[in-house]
C-alpha cells in the first residue's frame, strides 16, 4: 500500500467531515482516543454559556431555566441510541465503578438465592475490585467473584451463579465478546448478565435491547469525547426497574426530591439509579460532545474502525524491523473492538519515544503497546505517519535511550 493509496481512502471516507468538528492539535496523531476522546469544538462555547450565564449569571434558577435537573435524563437518551437501547432505560451519573456498585447489588438482590458473580481474569481491574470490595462487605454467603479465562466463560456458566459480568471489549487485548451469544446462554442457566461498554459505545454497534441484555455501564471520556472525569451511565433493562431497589438511596433517586420526605421511596423509573446532586458543567460537557453524533452511522464507523486497523496491520507487516510487534488482538476483524495491542519487551520506551515525536499511543502493562482508532477524527494519513514513525523509532533504536525508560505516574 503506497501514499497515493491512504489518501484515496480519506477521499473515499464518509466521516472524513467529521474531524472538522474537533478542536485537534497542530502536527498531532492521536491513537488513543480509546482512554480519552478529543476534543469536540461544540464543548468550548457551551463551557463558556454554562459558567458565564447559566452559574455567572442566572445562578440557581438555572435548575429549572436551564434544566439542570434533567440533565442525567436528557444526556442518558442522547447516548442511548448509541449503545441500542430504547428511552427511558440510560441514566448518566456517577462513575462506572459506582454505578457498576448499584448493578451488582441490584441483580444480586433479584437473584437472591444465588452467590457467584462470574467475570474475567482479565476484566478490567475496577470491574474485579467492585466485585471485591462488595464480598468484603457483604460476606462470601452472599457474594463471591468468580474469575475465569474468557474462553472459558461458557463451560462456567452453571446454576451457582448470580449474575456474569465481562466487558465487551478487552482493555488489552481489543477481543470482542458476543453480546448475543453469551447473554442468552447466561439466561438460559438464570443468569443476569452486566456489560461494561467503555471500549465499545461509541467505536462499534452495540445492541443491547435486541441482545435482551439486563444491566450495563460505559464511560463518558473515551469514544463519546465528554473530556476527563466525564460521568458515566448506566443502563436496566425496563422489564427490571420495577423490581430492583438500588443501595445508594440518594435524594435524586426519590420519587418527589424536592418533597424532603424524611423515607426514603425510590423513583420507579431509571431516575432511582441516580444518588446525589448531578455534575452540572461535566455534564453539560457531554451533553455538547454529544451533538456530533447526531448525524453518524454506526454502521459507518465501524466499517471505517476496521479499514483503519487494517491497513495499520499491512504497514506494520512489511517492515522487517517491527517483526518483533507481536498483535495480541484478534486477527479476525470481526472479533475485536476499534483498537490493536502488540507486545513488546520495550512497549513502554517505544511507547514514550512515540508521544514524543507527537504520536500518542499508550501503554498498558505488562508489555502492551496500545493504538486506539477512532473513526469520527482518525484519518488514514494518520495511520501511515504513526507507522512511518513507529519504524523510524525502532529502526534507530532511538526507544533505547534512558529518557524513554523512566516510569511515569499514569501511563
Amino acid at each position: 500500500m503506497n501514499f497515493d493509496e491512504i489518501i484515496t481512502l480519506d477521499k473515499a471516507d464518509p466521516l472524513a467531515k467529521k474531524r472538522l468538528e474537533f478542536d485537534l492539535p497542530a502536527n498531532t496523531i492521536y491513537l488513543d482516543g480509546n482512554s480519552l476522546g478529543a476534543l469536540p469544538k461544540s464543548v468550548k462555547s457551551r463551557v463558556a454559556e454554562v459558567v458565564s450565564q447559566q452559574w455567572g449569571n442566572d445562578l440557581i434558577k438555572s435548575w429549572n431555566s436551564h434544566n439542570w435537573i434533567d440533565l442525567p435524563i436528557k444526556v442518558g437518551e442522547k447516548i442511548a441510541p448509541l449503545i441500542g437501547a430504547a428511552q427511558g432505560q440510560v441514566i448518566c451519573c456517577d462513575s462506572i465503578s459506582v454505578n457498576l456498585f448499584k448493578l451488582l447489588c441490584s441483580a444480586l438482590k433479584l437473584n437472591s438465592e444465588r452467590t457467584v458473580v462470574l467475570s474475567t481474569k482479565d476484566n478490567f481491574p475496577t470491574d474485579l475490585y467492585m466485585v471485591q470490595g462488595l464480598s468484603d462487605l457483604l460476606g462470601p454467603d452472599l457474594c463471591q467473584l468468580q474469575m475465569v479465562e474468557e474462553q472459558d466463560i461458557q463451560k462456567n456458566l452453571t446454576e451457582s451463579v448470580a449474575v456474569l459480568l465481562l466487558t465487551q471489549v478487552n482493555f488489552r487485548t481489543g477481543k470482542l465478546l458476543d453480546m448475543a451469544k453469551l447473554t442468552q446462554l447466561a439466561h438460559e442457566k438464570g443468569i443476569l448478565v452486566i456489560w461494561d461498554l467503555a471500549h465499545s459505545a461509541g467505536a462499534l454497534p452495540v445492541e443491547l435491547d435486541t441482545c435482551e441484555a439486563d444491566f450495563a455501564v460505559g464511560c463518558g471520556y473515551k469514544y463519546l469525547n465528554g473530556g476527563p472525569g466525564s460521568p458515566a451511565f448506566l443502563y436496566v433493562a425496563k422489564r427490571h426497574q420495577e423490581a430492583v431497589k438500588q443501595p445508594l438511596c440518594g435524594w435524586m433517586g426519590h420519587a418527589k426530591p424536592f418533597a424532603f420526605d424524611a423515607n426514603y421511596q425510590p423513583s420507579p423509573n431509571i431516575n432511582q439509579f441516580q444518588c446525589g446532586t448531578p455534575s452540572v458543567i461535566s455534564m453539560s460537557v457531554l451533553d455538547a460532545a454529544l451533538d456530533v453524533w447526531q448525524d453518524v452511522d454506526m454502521l459507518h464507523i465501524r466499517n471505517k474502525s476496521e479499514a483503519l486497523a487494517d491497513v495499520f496491520i499491512n504497514l506494520v507487516k512489511v517492515h522487517h524491523c517491527l517483526h518483533e510487534l507481536i498483535l495480541c488482538s484478534p486477527d479476525d476483524v470481526k472479533l475485536r473492538g476499534s483498537q490493536l495491542a502488540f507486545s513488546h519487551d520495550a512497549a513502554f520506551a517505544i511507547c514514550q519515544a512515540l508521544i514524543e515525536k507527537s504520536v500518542i499511543a499508550d501503554f498498558r502493562a505488562p508489555n502492551i503497546l496500545r493504538f486506539g482508532f477512532t473513526p469520527l477524527y482518525t484519518s488514514f494519513e494518520d495511520i501511515w505517519l504513526a507507522v512511518t514513525t513507529l519504524v523510524s523509532i525502532v529502526e534507530s533504536e532511538q526507544y533505547k535511550e534512558q529518557r524513554f525508560n523512566v516510569a511515569l505516574k499514569v501511563t
